[in-house]
């Protein structure tokens, strides 16, 4: 029996995901269990495994699309099985989302302006008509504005580049806007939407250089070629008016979520901010005298500030929480984020218990950590669930900034770059390696004087690391 084969959630915090790769072709055959595609949620490439036996019918997603959980990406069946009626439903879901892709160019579009005022601006062509959202308007399209005229019978498609029997062109309202912005002569697309309505993705295959072809039926669609890659960069694009050139990129998963977190983040967390100095000689020389008896894993700056951090959370347990809304959650250990910058975005793999593990011990997990991370390796159960985050911008020279919290932890710290400086000691003037860290709070749970006592504690045990083993 014919299955499809939809979008899995491959971690936790997965909306949509990114068809990276294929791993079989059309008509090879499959086992349960066994690889199907390479899918980039969110924070990792994950492979998506096949829940039945047979033979991968058909390929309904290429490789580089982004599509939400549960869209269907492929059919697996029998050799010669009829999947004509999984075809059908597939094209329906696609409809579907075709559907609400509309209504919300439409909402988007009358957030604008008129929808004649949309049509008129677009760039170019003969005096025509163009009907966006059901309503004809008359004039040269590219010129100024003219009154709109009463709405005409809707007449069927004469064709598919968006243009109807009577010579109307139809066009959503933000694909008018964008095509106004970009100018693109909309007389020269082909509307891949209902009825070859010229919709958004028309316009931004269009800005992109390429050349969108009307949509067909699931039966005629080509055989996918052998493996599917990633679409090539695309080229730059030269505007009209002698505005700068550019090029664009689909968002990628990662960095929508990026997005869609720090949203989530500094509007509805009244964050404050707290700075200290930290002078680190005592913890520099420290971490001499340990990589000089354990050359094969040097240890870092930064795994003396996570193990510090972690113990400090444990004597301010106030900082290691979260705010749920009706209650403040207190957590037990220290699980402690560590920020790694990735090509496309950052992520925080988590030291779990870290107030009980030696500096060699987490210096060790986070280069496993950071090296899984960069090759996007991770598993969820090793980036999420983090107590408190550090972020360290030391090594890029930075000296001091603030980090936006990573809800739902109630602080991050942010570390910046050690530096010479001269102090005054017992009446001298001295050269000390100093070090600013930034305590970014949750207000709703760390006040100002929680937060400078914890940064109090961490700044006492790195400058006396002595204390780690007290």
């Amino acid at each position: 029996m014919a299955t499809q084969v939809v979008m899995p959630k491959l971690s936790p915090t997965m909306e949509e995901g990114q068809l990276s790769r294929w791993l079989k072709n059309e008509g090879d055959k499959v086992s349960v269990g066994e690889g199907l595609a390479e899918i980039d949620t969110d924070k990792a490439t994950m492979e998506a495994q096949a829940l039945a036996s047979g033979v991968l019918r058909k390929i309904l997603v290429p490789a580089g699309e982004t599509v939400p959980l549960g869209a269907i990406i492929a059919i697996i069946g029998e050799p010669d099985e009829d999947i004509s009626a999984l075809l059908t439903e597939a094209s329906s879901g696609a409809a579907q989302a075709e559907k609400k892709e509309q209504i919300e160019e439409s909402t988007q579009g009358r957030a604008y302006g008129a929808p004649d005022e949309l049509a008129q601006v677009v760039p170019g062509g003969e005096r025509t008509q163009a009907t966006v959202e059901g309503q004809p308007v008359k004039g040269d399209v590219g010129g100024a504005p003219s009154a709109p005229q009463e709405a005409a019978p809707q007449t069927q498609p004469s064709g598919g580049n968006g243009q109807r029997g009577d010579g109307r062109l139809i066009v959503s309202p933000i694909a008018a806007r964008m095509a106004a912005e970009a100018g693109i002569n909309l007389h020269s697309l082909k509307g891949t939407g209902p009825g070859g309505r010229i919709v958004k993705r028309d316009i931004e295959e269009a800005m992109k250089g390429g050349a969108p072809q009307p949509q067909a039926q699931p039966q005629a669609q080509p055989e996918q070629p052998a493996v599917q890659q990633a679409p090539a960069r695309q080229p730059a694009v030269q505007p009209e008016g002698g505005a700068a050139p550019y090029r664009e990129e689909n968002v990628t998963t990662m960095r929508a979520t990026i997005a869609r977190r720090l949203v989530t983040s500094l509007g509805p967390i009244p964050h404050i901010f707290l700075t200290t100095e930290v002078e680190m000689d005592k913890t520099v020389e420290m971490r001499r005298q340990l990589n000089e008896l354990d050359p094969e894993n040097k240890v870092s700056l930064n795994d003396f500030v996570i193990k510090v951090a972690a113990v400090a959370l444990m004597q301010h347990p106030a900082v290691n929480a979260s705010f749920q809304e009706k209650a403040v959650r207190y957590y037990e250990r220290a699980d402690i984020g560590v920020a790694v910058a990735l090509e496309n975005g950052l992520i925080t793999p988590v030291v779990r218990n870290a107030n009980a593990k030696s500096v060699g011990q987490i210096s060790r997990e986070v280069k496993e950590l950071a090296e899984r991370a960069r090759n996007r390796k991770l598993t969820p159960e090793e980036y999420t669930g983090a107590t408190f985050s550090v972020s360290n911008l030391g090594m890029f020279g930075i000296t001091e900034f603030t980090a936006l919290i990573n809800p739902p932890e109630a602080c991050i710290l942010a570390v910046g770059a050690m530096t010479p400086t001269p102090v005054v000691r017992e009446g001298e003037v001295t050269v000390r390696q100093i070090m600013r860290v930034t305590l970014s709070c949750d207000h709703r749970i760390v006040d100002g004087a929680t937060g400078a006592k914890f940064l109090q504690t961490l700044k006492k045990i790195l400058e006396n690391p002595l204390y780690l083993i007290a």
